[in-house]
């Protein structure tokens, strides 16, 4: 039991929400025609990606918590994750902004407004009910493959079997970690999936 209790924390420290932006891009210049751009062009958006979407909203999490005295305990519960929330949406929504002014292709920013998406709805569900973002970021990976699926006409199937198995693994360890519940879980999959998707067919 202990083995497997590990097992779920290192799956859920692997896989946080705030990376699968990062994981977006990567697939985005992996499947499709964009992996004949040049080198230093996909550097360049993986790395502000990284510093907008997992650097920035860290370091503001990290200094709410030391200003409000919260512990990392504290910061789990429904109540006091309405700020990290605020502070993540915040810092995706000046990058979105960044990349219009770049004029970067708007199935790229799909992915940005994809997460943004899952951020509002998640953020509007812990109002009331606590919803599981680490399933909803893993669900966004499925969403945003189908809609490139349909934009580069590819075949998805193999990247889906992938992304619908870690969704899986993401949801189990929640539930063996007693974070969430199986609705919280399934609650979370199902707005990724449907977010992550509209974000990029929106766009």
């Amino acid at each position: 039991m202990r083995t497997v209790i590990v097992a779920a924390r290192l799956l859920s420290a692997l896989f946080r929400p705030m990376y699968y932006s990062l994981v977006g891009f990567v697939i985005l210049f992996t499947v499709t025609y964009m992996q004949i751009l040049p080198w230093r062009y996909k550097l360049w958006v993986l790395c502000s990606t990284y510093i907008f979407t997992i650097g920035l909203p860290v370091l503001g999490i990290f200094l709410y918590r030391r200003l409000s005295g919260l512990t990392a305990s504290q910061l789990r519960q429904r109540k006091a994750r309405f700020w990290p929330y605020i502070i993540s949406f915040v810092c995706y929504a000046v990058y979105l902004r960044i990349m219009f002014v770049m004029h970067l292709p708007r199935f790229m920013c799909g992915i940005v407004v994809g997460a943004l998406f899952i951020q509002g709805v998640c953020l509007l569900l812990n109002l009331r009910w606590k919803v599981s973002m680490h399933a909803a970021g893993a669900g966004g990976i499925i969403g945003a493959l189908v809609a490139y699926s349909v934009i580069f006409a590819f075949n998805p199937v193999p990247w889906l079997c992938g992304a619908v198995l870690l969704d899986g693994m993401v949801m189990t360890s929640r539930m063996i970690l007693r974070q969430h519940t199986l609705w919280q879980v399934w609650t979370g999959t199902l707005v990724g999936i449907v977010c992550g998707y509209l974000g990029i067919m929106t766009v």
